[in-house]
């Protein structure tokens, strides 16, 4: 199986739990003997996945440009894994009309409709609505792939509930974590202070940020005037002069080379996420490193499943804090957290497990493919109409540059 993965940037597994999950898609693949190729209109950047070390093809490609057609029918792929909705619609009729017979994927990483509507629903209030017009994309993408993969058992229920996407075109495949080093991290005594990571790309994780230093941290300090809160993110200097603030204990220290041996140094990983999608990067890091999260339910949800987290989970601050000061000053509490992060990782997300289920879940798609295409109408119709209308724009823009 040769499997192409066209991606909206080019991946950093070290700075964004996309770009790790793009190196899950890699790893697993090749696992399974597959050739993958991997093609990007996005220019990488030097923290950016090197892709000849994986041993993947590599290839830059344009939008609206016929040399694009050439190029993916030569190369023939079997499979055409789309990162995010928006490549779908970018790319997605040209495929179809280069390689007919290549099963289309799209993964979506984490739902977009899903992270706007709260997002939404946070600064304005009311009912939260996910017939938003980003779902009107994302939805119809779905609807002209042969499969989507999803992250979060959550995230298949709303499409399922809300949006009826039948069962055959979503299929779970979340991350996997391999827990070998988790023996070999700190202990409680030798940690100290709190971490808050994540992209500042991402906007819910600036937002975290930003309800942190003002609503949550300052009830920590006053609790624990020794701890101190350092806050670590890629792409994240515009932010710090409104986040450092050394006198109340919140350190901005920016990007972090190696996120799992920073974490691994710190007693407490704080993921006070008010809004957003898909499973947290920074939680896995926290299971990986050993270092018990205290988080809100947005930052916990498709998580633990039935397993208790070990500790309260709120998105009040006051009940947050009383969470993470416990956590922090109480050694028996710490480390029934950390026993039950790593019952959630041992039992729900073992990379021995997960890895070889992703290239069973694309054969089997393969060998359904055109009944799955004659049944499903809605997906022919969408395509019919969607790339009638992207066709004409896109070979516009090439006449236009021309």
């Amino acid at each position: 199986m040769h499997c192409l993965i066209l991606g909206k940037v080019w991946p950093e597994p070290h700075s964004t739990a996309a770009g790790r999950r793009t190196t899950d898609v890699i790893r697993s693949l090749q696992g399974a003997g597959a050739r993958v190729s991997f093609a990007s209109a996005a220019r990488p950047t030097e923290y950016s996945l090197d892709a000849q070390q994986l041993g993947v093809e590599s290839h830059v490609v344009q939008p609206n440009d016929d040399a694009f057609d050439a190029w993916i029918e030569a190369l023939a792929p079997d499979v055409v894994l789309f990162d995010r909705f928006m490549i779908e619609e970018q790319f997605g009729w040209r495929v179809e009309k280069a390689c007919p017979q290549a099963l289309r994927v799209l993964d979506t990483s984490d739902l977009h409709c899903l992270r706007e509507a709260r997002q939404t629903q946070l600064k304005k209030g009311g009912a939260l609505d996910l017939y938003n017009d980003i779902a009107l994309r994302e939805i119809a993408s779905m609807h002209r792939s042969d499969l989507t993969l999803m992250i979060s058992e959550y995230e298949m229920k709303v499409l399922r509930t809300a949006f009826a996407i039948p069962e055959a075109q979503i299929a779970y495949w979340p991350f996997g974590l391999q827990l070998d080093a988790v023996t070999k991290v700190p202990a409680f005594e030798a940690r100290q202070h709190c971490i808050l990571i994540g992209s500042f790309m991402h906007a819910p994780n600036v937002d975290a940020a930003r309800w942190c230093k003002q609503a949550i941290w300052p009830l920590i300090r006053k609790a624990l005037p020794a701890a101190e809160l350092h806050c670590y993110g890629s792409y994240g200097d515009k932010f710090k002069g409104e986040l450092h603030a050394p006198k109340l204990g919140f350190h901005f220290k920016g990007r972090a080379e190696d996120a799992l041996a920073t974490m691994a140094n710190y007693r407490l990983n704080l993921a006070p996420l008010r809004y957003g999608a898909g499973l947290k990067g920074k939680v896995f890091d926290g299971f990986q490193t050993g270092t018990p999260t205290v988080t809100t339910p947005i930052g916990a949800e498709g998580i633990a499943g039935s397993i208790d987290w070990g500790c309260p989970i709120s998105a009040d601050p006051q009940p947050f804090a009383d969470a993470a000061i416990e956590v922090y000053a109480n050694a028996d509490q710490w480390s029934r957290v950390q026993a039950q992060g790593q019952r959630i990782a041992r039992e729900r997300f073992d990379t021995d497990e997960w890895q070889p289920r992703l290239p069973e879940l694309l054969y089997r798609a393969l060998a359904t493919r055109e009944e799955n295409r004659q049944q499903h109408f809605t997906g022919r119709m969408l395509r019919h109409h969607h790339h009638r209308s992207t066709e004409f724009m896109s070979r516009w823009i090439e006449a236009k540059n021309r």
